[in-house]
C-alpha cells in the first residue's frame, strides 16, 4: 500500500514539477514567475540532449540546482507528516527532509526525460497585490488532453516558494500525507524514515 501510494503521488508531482521553476531572481508577481519559468525549463529540457538520454547525474543536479531552491521544501515535508511533524526530534525531523529531498528528486528526474512537445498555459489569476498565500492555475498542453495543474505558493523574505500543487484535483503533500500517515500508524515514525531511505538506496542502485 505505502509502495503503491508513493509512486502514485510521486509520477503526479514529478509531471507538474518537472515543468516548474529553475533558481532566479523572484523579483515578479507569482502568475508571472510560473509562466516565466515554467517556458525556461521546458525549453532547458529540450535543448539538453543529455536530459533527454536520460542521463542520471545531470538530470538530478538540474533538478538540485534549479526545481528545489523554489520550494518551500520544510514546510512541504512538515505537511506531509502532519501532527507527527510536531513530535519529531530535530535528528528525525532533519532524516525526514533529507530522504524525503533525495525521493522527490529523483522522481522528478524521470519525469524530466518525459518532456516533449509541452507548453503551459496559465488560468486567469484571482490573487490581490497584498496577498501573501495565491493559487495560480495552469493548463499543461501537449499530446491528449490537457493536465491542469494549480499552485500553492507563498510568499517569503527571499520571494515567491511553492509548497503544494494540485493534478486533476489532488493536492499531492495531502496524498503523501495520507500514505505517510498509514506507514507510521504500522511501523512508527523512524520506520517511515528507513522506508523511505531504502527505496532511495534502490533507486540509486539502478542508476
Amino acid at each position: 500500500m505505502f509502495s503503491s501510494l508513493i509512486q502514485r503521488a510521486g509520477s503526479l508531482l514529478a509531471l507538474t514539477m518537472a515543468l516548474a521553476v529553475p533558481a532566479q531572481a523572484q523579483t515578479t508577481g507569482p502568475e508571472a514567475l510560473i509562466r516565466q519559468l515554467s517556458t525556461e525549463v521546458i525549453d532547458t529540457v529540450k535543448a539538453d540532449k543529455a536530459i533527454q538520454a536520460g542521463d542520471v547525474g545531470r538530470i538530478v543536479t538540474l533538478v538540485d540546482t534549479k526545481v528545489m531552491p523554489n520550494v518551500n521544501f520544510q514546510r512541504m515535508t512538515a505537511s506531509a507528516v502532519g501532527r507527527h511533524w510536531r513530535t519529531a526530534t530535530p535528528e528525525q525531523q532533519k532524516r525526514l527532509q533529507d530522504e524525503f529531498k533525495i525521493l522527490l528528486v529523483r522522481t522528478y528526474a524521470g519525469a524530466l526525460t518525459q518532456v516533449k512537445d509541452q507548453t503551459v498555459q496559465l488560468k486567469p489569476f484571482r490573487g490581490g497585490a497584498d496577498d501573501t498565500e495565491v493559487v495560480v492555475k495552469t493548463e499543461i498542453k501537449g499530446k491528449g488532453e490537457p493536465i491542469q495543474l494549480d499552485y500553492r505558493l507563498e510568499k517569503g523574505a527571499t520571494g515567491w516558494k511553492i509548497y503544494d500543487v494540485n493534478v486533476l484535483g489532488v493536492w499531492l503533500v495531502e496524498q503523501y500525507r495520507n500514505s505517510f500517515a498509514q506507514e507510521i500508524g504500522a511501523v512508527g515514525l523512524d520506520g517511515l524514515i528507513t522506508k523511505l531511505a531504502d527505496k532511495n538506496k534502490a533507486a540509486a542502485a539502478k542508476g
